[in-house]
């Protein structure tokens, strides 16, 4: 099912104005929001790039950073690193950029990729584990984002007991799914 959710996101003919979209649901979206520290992530296999989005949040408040993740091998969960537009990076073991020497922080937010998502905010990733072993690592917990396109929608798709529950779900049709405060 990952493949084929993969295979038909890369393959959307109209991903770029999905992504347009999407870059503005999350823009308002993040207006109302307090925390001062998200961690992002760099976009692979035609997921949603959530980077310029942060770039302006960043800009619009003082001390607000961005991190982008860093698989820590021992523990197999991620790290977040200070990252900016121009910082230099290196690739990661899956070959995937990320930011090189700069500060490690946790957020106070994660925006997650998501390969698919269910009723409810559940969320389909690619089944390596590395998120929910760091949202369970970290304390306090974060507010967790999933950022998918809307083709990505399974309407039967339910969560795994060890599964942790998002706290908003965005699209690019809007917000899916925000649990209640």
């Amino acid at each position: 099912m990952r493949a084929k959710l993969i295979a038909a996101r890369q393959a959307l003919p109209d991903r770029l104005e999905r992504a347009v979209q999407l870059q503005g649901v999350l823009r308002v979206w993040l207006v109302g929001r307090r925390e001062q520290t998200i961690g992002g992530y760099w976009p692979i296999k035609g997921e949603f790039d959530p980077l310029p989005a942060l770039y302006r949040w960043s800009e619009a408040g003082e001390g607000r950073r961005i991190g982008l993740p860093v698989v820590d091998r021992e523990s197999g969960s991620l790290r977040f690193h200070v990252w900016y537009p121009g910082c230099p990076t290196e690739l990661d073991a899956y070959d995937i950029p990320k930011p090189k020497d700069t500060e490690v922080f946790e957020p106070q937010m994660l925006l997650l990729p998501c390969v698919g998502y269910g009723p409810g905010g559940v969320r389909l990733g690619y089944g390596g584990g590395f998120y929910d072993r760091t949202i369970m690592a970290l304390r306090p917990r974060p507010y967790t984002v999933g950022l998918c396109y809307s083709n990505g929608f399974l309407p039967m798709l339910r969560s795994e007991p060890e599964d942790l529950p998002l706290d908003a779900l965005l699209t690019d049709d809007g917000v899916s799914w925000q649990r209640d405060a």
